[in-house]
């Protein structure tokens, strides 16, 4: 039971989040949002940590914790609250999924890995066909056309997340996971509200327009899609197979996708399921035929050999 409780929240939070976040940038600014949530989770996370035991980490601790708050959550998360208000957030779902072929390709390319297997080669190419079909102009298959600078944050925002979760693996953190991660949560919640600060969201930010329903959707992303699942989602990661956790990043655009049609009325079209099981399809190439690639969570900064913080989610 806890098992299936677990997957169901690594499939089915994170994969709600992408709407969790629609909603609450709908009154309230997107990075002062974000800012807030991660600020709010990492804390709780932190004290969590240390009364689990715990140590105060070092001051040579902040600055990997700073940087990889930068890539992993500025960087890749704030790419997500910002599109959200040109792209809907099945479709953010799916650009987002594209991560793993970044990562096969940075790590090839600037971390000394190994040449990408021809499986992984073929994951890559698929992937920058459904990339290229999602965003191609209306009349190719039909459907509303897509917003392209939108569409490049989200690309921007995948990158720099492939960034931060390779830098991850030799950044020096504290071996607890739960620590680390809320140290990346802090550093990068405090940047989302400089960077808010520097964009003069506080100037648009009206507290009495902001609706309850936004209100609800913050809460339901830091308590649940954060600090809950982001639990269960270390809990997998040393009960089960990584490769089996790491499904996580093809089921959560299916439900991402799901809900946004049930909930939020957003359009599924032809072009857009072709596009995004091509992209799905690719990232299974990657993930469960080639070489270990960190799994990206919706909020989970990587320790060590560990998979790192993800975008939205």
């Amino acid at each position: 039971m806890r098992l299936l409780l677990a997957f169901a929240a690594v499939y089915i939070v994170w994969g709600s989040s992408y709407l969790g976040i629609q909603v609450a940038i709908e009154t309230i600014p997107p990075f002062l949002m974000a800012g807030v949530r991660f600020l709010i989770a990492g804390s709780i996370l932190f004290a969590f940590a240390r009364w689990r035991g715990a140590s105060l980490p070092a001051t040579h601790h902040w600055g990997p914790a700073l940087l990889l708050g930068a890539l992993l959550l500025l960087g890749g998360n704030g790419a997500v609250v910002w599109a959200e208000q040109r792209v809907p957030s099945g479709l953010a779902s799916i650009l987002v999924a594209d991560e793993p072929l970044w990562v096969v390709l940075l790590q090839w390319m600037f971390f000394g890995g190994l040449r990408p297997t021809g499986r992984e080669m073929l994951g890559i190419a698929l992937g920058f066909v459904g990339v290229v079909l999602l965003i191609a102009p209306a009349d190719l298959m039909g459907g509303a056309p897509v917003d392209l600078l939108g569409a490049a944050v989200l690309v921007g925002g995948s990158i720099s997340w492939g960034f931060g979760a390779l830098y991850s693996r030799s950044a020096r953190l504290p071996a607890s996971t739960l620590l680390s991660t809320a140290m990346q949560m802090l550093t990068g919640g405090a940047l989302m509200l400089l960077f808010a600060t520097a964009t003069g969201e506080w100037q648009r930010l009206d507290v009495g327009k902001i609706s309850l329903r936004s209100l609800i959707a913050l809460g339901y992303l830091i308590v649940f899609a954060g600090i809950i699942t982001f639990t269960a989602f270390i809990w997998l990661l040393r009960v089960v197979s990584p490769a089996l956790v790491a499904t996580h990043s093809y089921v959560n655009p299916v439900i991402a996708v799901f809900l946004g049609w049930l909930l939020a009325g957003e359009p599924v079209t032809g072009r857009t399921l072709l596009a995004s099981s091509i992209i799905l399809g690719s990232v299974v190439l990657i993930i469960v035929g080639g070489r270990k690639v960190p799994a990206r969570a919706e909020t989970d900064p990587a320790v060590g050999a560990e998979p790192a913080i993800s975008s939205t989610e």
